[in-house]
């Protein structure tokens, strides 16, 4: 019996999710035509809505952003082969950490201070909700997928009890907290390429996607380059030998989780910072569960996180660009391309993989034949 060569690094990290992709916009455009419309007019909208149309870059980056955040959450705890699904509601408290921020240190300190303050203590508030959930799979056994999905119920009642009550805007009836003083807003970025004296048109792209991108070197650095980042690894190949090996396998579940969170936590600095200026009622809107797949697609590696984000942004802003244009595909149907991505690149990410390791395998003794 033969034995198959495992895939090479390159075509696991880039062929297959490639493949994956392609699946399931075949599948997607099927539909598409089973409806009546052409799939290839509809993917040119969803292109152009996404990356051509004035504004609609922005708009791509924008989401971007937040997943960037929340798949950084997510892929931190999968290197320890952690379940981080409670982004949701690390993200969600992250905002009460730019509240206290911004009315502890506004009056008293320039903006840079406080705009950096902000970022620090809304990371601290999503990787303190993580805490929890990692201490609780460290030291008492109970499982990180219902801790953290219990405390994204946890994080939302919480949000409704206080946008609704203490926090709620004064003579304001939407659960929605104050504005946040102007020295702790993100600049746009009309108003940064304004200040070189360039005119581009007015979307929710902040500063907040910088941002993005240090967390993304940051994550690279931590987990591949920092003694606690190959700890954090060891454990997630195997606890029983990371044990043996003399690492402290509890505390680095406990602060893997935590640093996850605080990945999560920043998703906030993007929305109450950079865009609404105040914590609003389910401002997370889903991001946290799609952070998952972008881990997943993304092989929990900084670049691919990037990719994966990346389009998912465009999935969202030329999915709504879908719905203006054609009367029979709705927001449902952008829905549905997005669940078919998160199913080939979640549960059948390695349905391709026999058949690719074969066709390699052929390629490579070809290649050596010919040598």
């Amino acid at each position: 019996m033969s034995v198959r060569k495992p895939l090479p690094r390159w075509a696991d990290l880039i062929l297959l999710p490639l493949i994956n992709l392609c699946a399931a916009f075949f599948v997607c455009g099927v539909v598409v035509w089973i409806i009546g419309e052409n799939p290839w007019v509809a993917l040119m909208v969803m292109i152009k809505g996404a990356f051509v149309y004035p504004g609609s870059l922005g708009y791509t980056l924008y989401y971007t952003t937040n997943f960037i955040f929340t798949g950084l959450a997510v892929a931190t705890a999968f290197h320890a082969n952690l379940f981080n699904i409670g982004g949701e509601g690390q993200a969600y408290v992250g905002s009460l950490g730019i509240l206290l921020a911004t009315a502890l240190f506004a009056p008293y300190l320039p903006s840079i201070f406080v705009i950096l303050l902000c970022i620090v203590c809304s990371a601290l508030m999503g990787a303190a909700w993580a805490l929890i959930p990692g201490y609780l799979q460290a030291k008492r056994g109970s499982h990180v997928v219902i801790t953290t999905i219990m405390f994204n119920f946890l994080a939302s009642a919480l949000m409704v009890w206080l946008l609704a009550g203490p926090l709620i805007q004064i003579g304001q009836q939407s659960p929605q907290s104050d504005l946040i003083p102007e020295s702790a807003h993100l600049p746009s970025a009309e108003t940064f390429f304004g200040w070189f004296g360039l005119d581009i048109v007015s979307s929710p792209l902040n500063l907040s996607f910088i941002l993005a991108l240090i967390a993304l070197f940051v994550f690279w650095m931590l987990i591949w380059k920092t003694r606690l980042g190959y700890e954090i690894r060891a454990v997630g190949k195997n606890q029983d030998a990371a044990n043996y090996a003399g690492i402290n396998v509890s505390r680095t579940i406990i602060i893997t989780m935590t640093i996850s969170g605080a990945f999560a936590g920043l998703l906030a600095i993007n929305e109450v910072m950079g865009v609404q200026h105040r914590a609003i009622l389910n401002f997370t809107a889903g991001y946290g569960f799609t952070g998952i797949a972008v881990a997943l697609m993304g092989r929990n590696h900084p670049i691919g996180i990037f990719f994966a984000s990346l389009l998912f942004g465009a999935l969202f802003q030329g999915g709504a660009e879908l719905d203006f244009e054609f009367k029979s595909i709705t927001r449902d149907m952008v829905l549905l391309i997005q669940g078919m991505i998160i199913l080939f690149s979640g549960a059948l990410a390695y349905m391709f993989n026999p058949a690719l390791s074969r066709i390699l395998t052929r390629v490579w003794k070809g290649g050596k034949q010919d040598d």
